[in-house]
């Protein structure tokens, strides 16, 4: 037998957090296991895992290449790369007011209604040429990176008219095509209604699918924000008609501040995965679990919004609905860029295990976006990226509440980010 020849080896791995073999997401206990070997190795040709398991059975399955780059992870832990599977990746401008208007008592929808809120970041989006857009965009992957993010999901929605969209759409994809991240564009015109459409919302609307068939061929989901105040159930079914009629994808956030149907409305329409869910039904929770619909939970909101009501996270795991995890980093309700602190406010708030909330970051965040055949586990012929921390109990990154960043980076199969420092 011939055996592969590895670009990359990675030994000294206390702990590897494989995630589990095969490309669908973790469901149920299951969720539970990390895929956890001790001692292990990784070995990779080019961009391609060729070997994850004992480090002791390394040396019968491969053989180094002449040129092979050799990383030792001082007994560390080695995962795949997060991948945040729901941002609002590029804006104009920060709302730091509205932090303190919340704190004084001011609800999401009082600010919105104010023209603040998601109105106030579309000015000062609009204002932006596209140049200036991917410049921030750069900077703010090449953060996320330094942090073990790997995969970003990036939703349009701060333009809200076919040029500004547009404009969103293509800095998306130029980060994608440049970027050591991987970029996924997804377009969100049905965010909000701008004020030049306030009193023509049907007219709104319209606008909106106009943007579904003028983009189709540069963005790979069509996202809407399903809420009171924002777009309604009838609304949004519109909107994804299109999405399908153009063979997009379809994501769509749901029941964040109440129930109003989101759940089921994304089982209905096939979507890949439904965010936020705060307020879902138990009506949505089968819903969910009979259409196979990814839940992407984002625990920072409610802390921005000085809300107590979380997503009820046991529950959608019990029910076999698969949970998956992501910042929203946005200006307004949640300005994080860190996956690791999310997972540890996943194990804080909504009660998940660490090996849950890390599954939750990485394989099931991967199949949120359709990337599950690709990231977000360590698995042969899947795509070589992972990162190493300092640390020798995979449970310290939690535990750290965001604190750690990893000591290398490694995206596919090359090394991207090397901070040095042993485990400890």
């Amino acid at each position: 037998m011939t055996k592969a020849k590895a670009t990359l080896v990675v030994r000294g791995i206390k702990q590897c957090l494989t995630m589990g073999t095969g490309d669908g997401p973790r469901v149920g206990d299951e969720q539970n296991d990390a895929g956890v070997i001790e001692d292990a190795a990784v070995a990779a040709a080019g961009k391609e895992i060729i070997y994850v398991g004992p480090a002791s059975g390394l040396l019968r399955e491969i053989r180094e290449a002449p040129d092979v780059v050799r990383i030792d992870a001082g007994q560390g832990v080695v995962l795949p790369g997060f991948v945040d599977p729901h941002t609002h990746l590029l804006f104009g401008g920060w709302r730091p007011a509205e932090f303190g208007q919340r704190i004084a008592g001011e609800s999401y929808q009082d600010i919105l209604a104010a023209g603040g809120g998601i109105l106030s970041t579309v000015a000062a989006t609009r204002a932006l040429g596209e140049e200036e857009l991917v410049e921030i965009g750069r900077r703010r992957l090449h953060r996320m990176l330094t942090m073990g993010t790997m995969t970003v999901e990036a939703k349009s929605g701060y333009g809200l008219s076919l040029e500004d969209e547009s404009k969103l759409v293509r800095a998306a994809c130029r980060l994608a095509a440049t970027e050591e991240v991987e970029v996924v564009p997804t377009l969100l015109g049905a965010h909000a209604v701008p004020p030049e459409y306030r009193d023509d919302r049907q007219g709104y609307l319209r606008l909106v699918i106009e943007m579904v068939e003028s983009l189709a061929d540069r963005v790979e989901f069509v996202d809407a924000f399903c809420e009171t105040g924002a777009f309604s159930v009838e609304e949004c079914r519109d909107v994804f008609a299109a999405a399908q009629r153009a063979g997009l994808g379809i994501k769509l956030h749901a029941d964040q501040l109440g129930d109003t149907g989101g759940a089921a409305l994304a089982a209905e329409v096939g979507a890949v995965s439904a965010d936020h869910l705060d307020y879902i039904s138990p009506a949505g929770i089968a819903a969910m679990a009979t259409a196979g619909v990814v839940a992407v939970l984002l625990p920072s909101v409610p802390l921005y919004l000085m809300s107590q009501h979380q997503a009820p996270a046991a529950a959608l795991q019990r029910a076999g609905v698969p949970i998956a995890l992501a910042t929203d980093f946005n200006p307004g309700t949640s300005p994080v860029e860190s996956m690791a602190a999310i997972v540890a406010l996943a194990c804080m708030l909504l009660r998940m295990s660490p090996a849950a909330a890390l599954v939750a970051a990485t394989r099931n965040a991967a199949c949120a976006i359709g990337r599950g055949d690709r990231v977000g586990s360590l698995d042969v012929g899947k795509q070589a990226d992972l990162q190493i921390y300092a640390v020798s109990d995979y449970r310290m990154l939690p535990y750290r509440f965001g604190q750690l960043s990893p000591r290398i980076v490694i995206k596919r199969g090359g090394v991207v980010l090397d901070c040095g420092g042993a485990a400890g």
